[in-house]
C-alpha cells in the first residue's frame, strides 16, 4: 500500500470583501430589520419620551418641542424613524411567519422580503408627505 499523503486543509482567503459580495434580498431585509431596530432603540424612544416629557411639563414646553420638531432636519429624522418603525414592524411580521413554518421556500422567501422593503418604502413615503 502506497504513503498516504496529508490532506491540505482548503485556502481560504486571505480578507473578505464586503461590498463585492452580493446578497440575497432576504439577507438585507434581514439585515435591515436589525439595523432598524437598533435606529429606534438609540434613537426613537428617546426622541419620543423627550415629546412626551415635552408634552406633560407646560405649554411653553410642548411649543419649544413643536418648534424644534418642525425644524426640516428634524422631519428628516422623523421620516428616518418612521422608515425604521414601518420595516421593524413588518419585517417582525415576516420572520414570525417564518418561525411558524410558512413561507420557507426560496421563491416565498424573496417574495415576502421584496414585500417587506416595498411596502416599508410606500408606506413611509405616504407618511412623509403628511410630515413635511
Amino acid at each position: 500500500m502506497p504513503p498516504t499523503r496529508p490532506v491540505d486543509p482548503p485556502r481560504r482567503p486571505v480578507y473578505l470583501n464586503l461590498p463585492a459580495i452580493r446578497m440575497p434580498i432576504p439577507s438585507i431585509v434581514s439585515i435591515l430589520h436589525r439595523v432598524s431596530g437598533a435606529l429606534l432603540f438609540l434613537l426613537g424612544i428617546p426622541w419620543a419620551l423627550a415629546a412626551l416629557d415635552a408634552s406633560l411639563a407646560s405649554p411653553a414646553a410642548f411649543a419649544s418641542y413643536a418648534a424644534v420638531a418642525g425644524h426640516p432636519v428634524a422631519k428628516l429624522i422623523a421620516i428616518g424613524l418612521v422608515w425604521a418603525y414601518v420595516h421593524h414592524l413588518l419585517a417582525g411580521v415576516r420572520h414570525l411567519a417564518l418561525d411558524l413554518h410558512a413561507g420557507l421556500e426560496l421563491a416565498a422567501a424573496r417574495r415576502t422580503s421584496a414585500a417587506v422593503f416595498v411596502l416599508a418604502i410606500l408606506i413611509t413615503l405616504a407618511v412623509a408627505v403628511r410630515i413635511w
